[in-house]
């Protein structure tokens, strides 16, 4: 969910880190303001927790080079807008990429509108990355409780487990209504205005909501509205035998065999959901291997684990041209043809076939023809700092578009991460999110995830740029944490640059991938290298260890940037905190009593000549003074 940070910044100094593409400008810490630094994904009001700091009122200034503005937030925390336009800042769409933006606009005090026409939360929350990681939980509890030799290895008896369709179904439907209901209630309760209505542009700065009638303006606009499953030509859907992941996540049955077209992250968790719940499973996959997105040595390993294993075949290198639901009491029929030759393969007869071919956006009827904006493929197109882009190549004015809607990067954190951006820029500061520090997971019994270049791309970028690649990795079966779990199937992988220690990606598989993937994200997007990474500490046991030691093996030859001296102690000036120097020690505690027997002396002086008068002092240069020099 979603991470929240307080820092204490001052305005008047900063630090610099510099990767080998962008200089990144901190502001050093000290104990001045207060910055409230949120990581993408649900913001920490979606669970139900709101922060204090909206009920209080106050003013902000915001500068960008020498412009600078500013802007008032009302008492209701919800920000004055410029005259001409009913709001400051309005988003289309209300899942995770428009909630995260819309709450950070507050938190820079701009007044916020957002325009839902379905249901708050968007696919994510609602059929998606939500209720699906409630079926993986119920998958992944079935899949400990059916291992009966893991059990008894680790001198447990359990007797057979069992499942009730239906209450698993509810357990997803629940948890997304609670989550879509503590979204809608954070987003409330910080004064931003719900609008509800399909939102379409009639022009620069101008949105109509639902009816003709009702015409909102504001300065700035966010297109937030997500994508929608993408079905190939030539399939049916049905939403009974035929269904895409919409469906799916309502589990209305569970079928004896299906076929999952495509084996990408939806296709692979719905594998690890209908396997565990008793069903049989046929990939069908268009290229010649499976998990194409994934590193190839990490899907490799991932295929031995999570396919070979189970009750799952699969066909590669082959199209489904066609598919027919089940119907009249005969199967669903799919045809496959060759993907290269476009020759009859096979056909399947099975009971269910789910689509997982991908998402498409979803940015029709959005009206982008008045502003002269032409999609590719659907896309909305942007330039890196979300900015959109119309068919002559221009950027149209206060226009930016996030998430799926623009196909950088189809992620639920992604477009949060891409709306904090944007409202960090129109509120006059430059921001451009570095998309290769964004990590992705699979959340698969193991997990995978990954962060930046797989090693084909790393190496073909070396190529290009003229640097050596190398790649370090490490198991989990050496980790205790993993072992104590009886769970030590795993690899770590880092491909990096020896010269200079910059990560280039990071691969996990294993036991919470997905967890463990954050501290090689967050370290590529602050342009840490491997050389002080390595002098992290870690607690032991645990299963971030598998990082630890993954750091430490790679071989960098540029050196740390403080030798010998923790980083933290090096920025802040503290250098000898935590280097135990006895000799060093007792120099200071003697200087230290001599310093205490010079101020009681000068503490006699001043005393002695309140008392006895400056004529008596005469003495103080014939007797005090020598004494003095002497200690």
């Amino acid at each position: 969910m979603q991470a929240s940070l307080s820092l204490s910044l001052s305005p008047k100094s900063s630090t610099t880190i510099s990767s080998s593409y962008h200089s990144f400008q901190f502001p050093r810490l000290t104990h001045s303001k207060h910055l409230n630094l949120r990581f993408c994904g649900l913001r920490r009001e979606a669970l139900g927790f709101t922060s204090l700091k909206h009920h209080e009122s106050h003013r902000r200034v915001l500068s960008s080079g020498r412009n600078s503005k500013k802007v008032s937030p009302s008492m209701s925390a919800n920000g004055t807008p410029p005259k001409p336009f009913d709001y400051d800042l309005l988003i289309i769409g209300a899942g995770v990429g428009g909630h995260g933006a819309a709450l950070h606009a507050v938190e820079k005090g701009l007044k916020t509108a957002i325009v839902e026409g379905d249901v708050v939360g968007g696919t994510c929350v609602n059929r998606g990355c939500v209720p699906s990681k409630a079926l993986l939980a119920v998958s992944g509890r079935m899949r400990e409780l059916q291992n009966e030799h893991h059990l008894k290895s680790l001198g447990l008896l359990v007797s057979a487990a069992g499942y009730d369709r239906q209450g698993v179904a509810d357990h997803a439907n629940n948890l997304a209504s609670k989550i879509r209901s503590n979204l809608t209630n954070s987003m409330k309760s910080l004064g931003v205005d719900i609008l509800t209505g399909f939102g379409t542009i009639l022009g620069p700065q101008k949105v109509q909501v639902g009816s003709s009638n009702n015409i909102v303006t504001a300065k700035d606009i966010i297109i937030a509205t997500g994508s929608v499953p993408f079905v190939p030509k030539g399939i049916e859907v049905d939403g009974k035998t035929v269904i895409t992941s919409d469906h799916a996540l309502k589990l209305e049955s569970i079928p004896d065999w299906i076929a999952i077209v495509g084996s990408g992250y939806i296709g692979l968790e719905f594998s690890d959901v209908y396997t565990a719940l008793g069903s049989e499973v046929t990939f069908v996959e268009a290229l010649d291997q499976l998990m194409p997105g994934f590193d190839p040595e990490i899907g490799k390993l991932a295929q031995r684990v999570l396919i070979n294993p189970r009750k799952i075949d699969y066909h590669t290198g082959v199209f489904a041209t066609k598919i027919t639901p089940a119907r009249n009491g005969k199967p669903v029929i799919i045809e496959l043809i060759d993907a290269k030759t476009k020759e009859p393969k096979d056909t399947l007869e099975v009971d269910a076939a789910l689509i997982a071919t991908g998402r498409a956006p979803f940015t029709n009827g959005l009206g982008l023809d008045s502003i002269n904006v032409a999609t590719q493929r659907g896309f909305v197109p942007v330039d890196e700092r979300m900015r959109v882009i119309d068919a002559d190549g221009n950027l149209v004015p206060h226009l930016y578009c996030i998430g799926d809607a623009n196909g950088k990067m189809m992620l639920a954190h992604a477009a949060s991460a891409q709306g904090i951006s944007v409202v960090e820029q129109v509120t006059g500061r430059d921001h451009v999110l570095n998309h290769l520090s964004i990590p992705a997971a699979c959340f698969t019994h193991p997990e995978i995830s990954m962060v930046g270049l797989t090693e084909p791309q790393a190496r073909e970028k070396g190529e290009k740029e003229g640097f050596e690649v190398s790649v370090a990795k490490t198991s989990f079966k050496a980790n205790t944490k993993a072992l104590a779990e009886n769970e030590g199937e795993g690899l770590a992988k880092l491909i990096y640059r020896p010269d200079n220690g910059e990560i280039l990606g990071v691969h996990i598989f294993g036991l919470h991938a997905a967890d463990l993937i954050h501290e090689a994200s967050n370290a590529i997007a602050l342009g840490t290298r491997i050389q002080d990474i390595k002098f992290a500490v870690h607690a032991h046991p645990t299963l971030s260890e598998v990082l630890d030691e993954l750091f430490k093996s790679a071989k960098v030859k540029a050196q740390a940037s403080s030798p010998g001296v923790s980083r933290n102690y090096a920025t802040s000036g503290r250098r000898d905190q935590h280097v135990h120097n006895p000799a060093k020690q007792r120099d200071w505690a003697n200087f230290a009593g001599t310093l205490e027997l010079i101020g009681g002396l000068i503490l006699s002086v001043f005393a002695s000549w309140f008392s006895l008068g400056l004529a008596k002092l005469l003495i103080f240069p014939t007797i005090i003074l020598p004494v003095l020099i002497s200690v």
